[in-house]
């Protein structure tokens, strides 16, 4: 008796499991994907890897920025205004007197702003661009396509 009950429960877990895998397995329709369906793709491809380099190069200059505002606070800290601080321009280093080297710093961080800005305004126009293919291949494909990214 004990017997059966165990076969009889391991006959019910059996089908839940194969009902549970039926459930999660997704249809994969034949789907005809046309030159223009894979010229959107592409693009969007392109827009996503371009978007993801003006990321990194705005993290880059947002670093940048942070030294650069490092550096005007410790420039403030000195008390000497007849002290020379060198300040790098390209591969050498020039002396300039406190007043000068702030207003240089407050010129690159300026310089600096406006790029991130600039690169600021290309993402969010890609976004828009990666939304609107979004739209248009999802309504053609479905769930047969995966736009999102992976966040690994």
């Amino acid at each position: 008796m004990r017997f059966a009950f165990l076969q009889l429960r391991n006959c019910e877990e059996e089908a839940k499991m194969a009902a549970t895998m039926t459930m999660k397995t997704t249809i994969v329709e034949d789907v005809n994907v046309t030159f223009e369906d894979q010229q959107k793709i592409n693009k969007f491809a392109r827009n996503t890897s371009r978007m993801t380099e003006l990321k990194d190069e705005i993290e880059a200059k947002k670093k940048s920025l942070q030294n650069l505002q490092d550096a005007s606070d410790d420039l403030m800290m000195f008390d000497d205004d007849s002290l020379l601080i060198p300040y790098q321009i390209g591969d050498v280093f020039i002396s300039h007197t406190q007043e000068e080297t702030q207003e240089m710093l407050e010129a690159a961080k300026e310089a600096l702003e406006k790029e991130v800005k600039t690169f600021e305004g290309q993402v969010a126009a890609i976004q828009q661009v990666l939304n609107d293919l979004k739209v248009q291949l999802y309504a053609k494909f479905g769930n047969n396509i995966n736009l999102e990214a992976d966040e690994s």
